[in-house]
C-alpha cells in the first residue's frame, strides 16, 4: 500500500477529518469547543495540513499535494501534466472518506443543532458576502498565493542545498495558517477543490439530520477559484523563479 495514489487518498483523509473536524467543533451545539472561533478554525486546519502532510509522506507520496490545485501547479511548472489522472482521483476520494469519518464522529450532536446553514458550512465553503465574482476572485487570489509561497519554501533561494527534515512541513502548515488568518473570512478559503467537492458530496448523500441543501449553485467557485489561481501561480513560478 506504500505507493503514491494511497499516500494522496490517506493523507487527503486526514486532512480533511481534522479540518472540518475542527468545523464541527466549533459549529455544533454541545461539543466543548462550540463557539470557540476564527482562530481556533485556522489554527485546526493548519495542523490538519501537517498531519495530512505527513501521512501522504509515510504512505508513499513523497510530494503529499493533498490538493488539486498544489497539483495542476506543480504540472504547470514542471510542463509534466501526467500526474493529474493518478493525484486527481484519489484526493477527492480521500477527501469523502474524511468527510465520512467527520459525520460518523460528531453522529450524536447533529440532531443537537437546528442550523442547516451552520451543518453545510462544516463540510463545505461559501461566500460570507455572496458575490460569484468576488468570491472567485478571493478563491483565485489566495490559491496563487499558496502556490507562490510553497514554491518558495521549497526554492534553491530559501532551501539552499536542503533544510531540516520535517521543516518544510511545518512551513507549509504555517502558510495556510496565516492564509487561514488573513485572507479566510471572505469564501472560508477554500484553497483546494478536493477540500470543498468531496465533503459537499457526502453531505449531499449522507441521512444527515436537519442538514438541507447542499448549496450545488455556489460549488463550482471553490472548484475553479483554486485552479485558475494555480494555474496562473505556476505560470508565475516556471518563468520567475
Amino acid at each position: 500500500m506504500h505507493t503514491i495514489w494511497f499516500g494522496e487518498f490517506l493523507g487527503t483523509a486526514v486532512l480533511i477529518y481534522l479540518g472540518a473536524g475542527v468545523n464541527a467543533g466549533v459549529t455544533l451545539k454541545r461539543s466543548y469547543a462550540q463557539g470557540s472561533g476564527w482562530i481556533v478554525v485556522a489554527s485546526g486546519w493548519a495542523m490538519a495540513v501537517l498531519c495530512g502532510v505527513l501521512v501522504a509522506q509515510a504512505f508513499g507520496s513523497a510530494a503529499a499535494h493533498l490538493n488539486p490545485a498544489v497539483t495542476l501547479g506543480a504540472a504547470v511548472v514542471s510542463g509534466d501534466y501526467s500526474s493529474l489522472a493518478l493525484y486527481w482521483p484519489a484526493q477527492l476520494l480521500g477527501a469523502m472518506l474524511g468527510a465520512t469519518l467527520v459525520a460518523l464522529h460528531y453522529g450524536a450532536h447533529w440532531k443537537e443543532s437546528e442550523d442547516a446553514g451552520a451543518k453545510l458550512g462544516i463540510f463545505s465553503t461559501n461566500g460570507a458576502v455572496r458575490s460569484n465574482f468576488w468570491n472567485l476572485l478571493s478563491e483565485v487570489l489566495a490559491t496563487a498565493l499558496l502556490i507562490v509561497v510553497v514554491n518558495a519554501i521549497f526554492s534553491h533561494g530559501v532551501a539552499g542545498k536542503g533544510m531540516a527534515a520535517g521543516m518544510g512541513q511545518w512551513l507549509v502548515a504555517a502558510l495556510v495558517w496565516g492564509i487561514g488568518l488573513s485572507l479566510g473570512g471572505t469564501t472560508g478559503y477554500a484553497i483546494n477543490p478536493a477540500r470543498d467537492l468531496g465533503p459537499r458530496i457526502i453531505h449531499a448523500i449522507l441521512p444527515i439530520p436537519g442538514k438541507g441543501g447542499s448549496n450545488w449553485s455556489y460549488a463550482w467557485i471553490p472548484v475553479a477559484g483554486p485552479l485558475i489561481g494555480a494555474a496562473l501561480a505556476g505560470v508565475l513560478v516556471r518563468w520567475g523563479m
